[in-house]
């Protein structure tokens, strides 16, 4: 039965999400509460689980999700974003606009939502794609990927975060696999919008296709630009490389590692680097109404999300469902497959890959011991290939799917042929990166 409880507790979450357009958060809280009441759970039990599951999550990642968006909203109103891909497709070359926009698109969604990022980007996609005769639909499934990639794969955007803190994971190890998972499933998506999204013709609209242009007059350098987002991630990353548990050394050094590299103070580092970019500090720009302000609004909804997130796996947890549905699963055998179809199940029902990474790891969260993802490199992979099942499949219930297909002049036909096909192979691309990983490291 509780199993059966859990089944519907998730399609009474997509059903008021989705058709009822309930806010996540309400969903999430009111479902765990009723799944916890029907489980049989003491009222007292259910009300402890509530506090632990929302303050411990939180407490673990409230703050990294909010430093994250802050990062963001210095490059997006900067301008720096538009730097970091002009450098970009310097490199790549304007004939290449498919690759180069897969390639900035990546980049860009490291700190700023998907959805900003395209609308960020769209004007300069528009112009290249006039300049060199060719049609959008190749160059904006392209962007469309590469920004899906890195929002699903990569902290520190929100969701990955959000996926590692409620399972425990080492943030660093999920960036030292996340980075090269993400990067063979763009390149399939590259692929994919070069030789299939291209074939479709679609003019490119000259309408303000030149805005990018002009915004770039005023922004920092790429380089410049950059720094807020790579020394977070190197930070990050090389305290999870000189961990003494896994190192045995333990100096001075490492001490100021350990504590650099802490994701709260590597991402607030990135915040005072941030405060380099505009031409002329406004400190407008840091009060509640200016950049900042703007940002922890944007960052309440995933906060409130990954807490309702953290209750539902607490409940879970608490219930002894997770024993009961460990057992289960594992006859079938699915082991790193089943996160995958987990958060892809949910992904395509309910269209938000935030909303899909926090459910399936609140389901998964539980059941972690029983399904022998024990070490730190296992739990790390759990949450890429999560993050991979969250990309599967954007269509009409993602709000992204609108902002790509709308913007580019796709009809909905057009849209499921080439973005939601597309979205499909970039997170089957990274499931079975992940599952070689697993193979070979885990």
């Amino acid at each position: 039965m509780e199993i059966f409880y859990l089944v519907l507790a998730v399609i009474a979450i997509i059903i008021l999400t989705t058709k009822l357009k309930v806010h996540a958060f309400l969903a999430l809280f009111i479902i765990s509460i009723l799944y916890g009441i029907f489980a049989g759970m003491p009222y007292a039990d259910i009300i402890v689980s509530i506090n632990e599951g929302f303050g411990g999550t939180l407490g673990k990642i409230g703050l990294i999700i909010v430093l994250g968006v802050i990062i963001g909203a210095f490059l997006e109103n900067t301008g720096g974003a538009f730097a970091i891909a002009e450098k970009v497709l310097k490199i790549i070359g304007s004939k290449r606009v498919p690759t180069a926009m897969g390639i900035i698109g990546y980049i860009v969604s490291i700190p700023v939502f998907a959805d900003s990022g395209f609308m960020l980007l769209h004007p300069l996609n528009k112009s290249l794609s006039k300049k060199a005769k060719i049609s959008i639909a190749g160059p904006a499934i392209a962007l469309g990927l590469g920004l899906m990639a890195s929002h699903t794969m990569v902290p520190p955007t929100p969701g990955p975060i959000a996926a590692a803190g409620i399972l425990d994971a080492d943030l660093g190890l999920v960036i030292a696999f996340g980075f090269p998972t993400s990067i063979v499933a763009l390149i399939v998506g590259i692929i994919f919008a070069k030789r299939y999204a291209s074939k479709t013709y679609i003019e490119p609209e000259v309408d303000n296709a030149l805005v990018a242009e002009k915004e770039i007059k005023d922004s920092p350098s790429a380089l410049k630009s950059s720094i807020p987002i790579l020394v977070p991630i190197v930070l990050i990353v090389l305290k999870s490389v000189l961990n003494p548990t896994r190192t045995g050394l333990d100096n001075g050094f490492i001490d100021f590692i350990n504590f650099v590299g802490e994701p709260v103070i590597s991402l607030l580092i990135g915040i005072l680097l941030c405060l380099l970019l505009p031409k002329k500090l406004n400190y407008d720009m840091l009060s509640s109404t200016g950049w900042v302000g703007k940002a922890i609004k944007d960052a309440a909804s995933i906060i409130l999300i990954t807490g309702a997130g953290g209750i539902f796996g607490k409940i879970l947890q608490n219930s002894g469902i997770a024993d009961i549905l460990g057992q289960t699963l594992t006859e079938y055998n699915m082991g790193i497959f089943l996160p995958f179809v987990l958060a892809a199940a949910i992904k395509t029902a309910q269209g938000s890959s935030t909303v899909a990474l926090v459910t399936a790891a609140s389901i998964i969260m539980p059941m972690m011991s029983s399904l022998g993802f024990d070490s730190e490199i296992q739990k790390a992979l759990v949450v890429i290939v999560i993050g991979a099942g969250s990309a599967v499949v954007s269509h009409a219930n993602d709000s992204f799917f609108w902002v790509v297909t709308q913007m580019s002049g796709m009809n909905v036909k057009t849209g499921y042929r080439l973005f939601s096909l597309g979205s499909g192979l970039l997170g089957l691309t990274g499931a079975i990166t992940v599952f070689i990983f697993y193979t070979i490291f885990a």
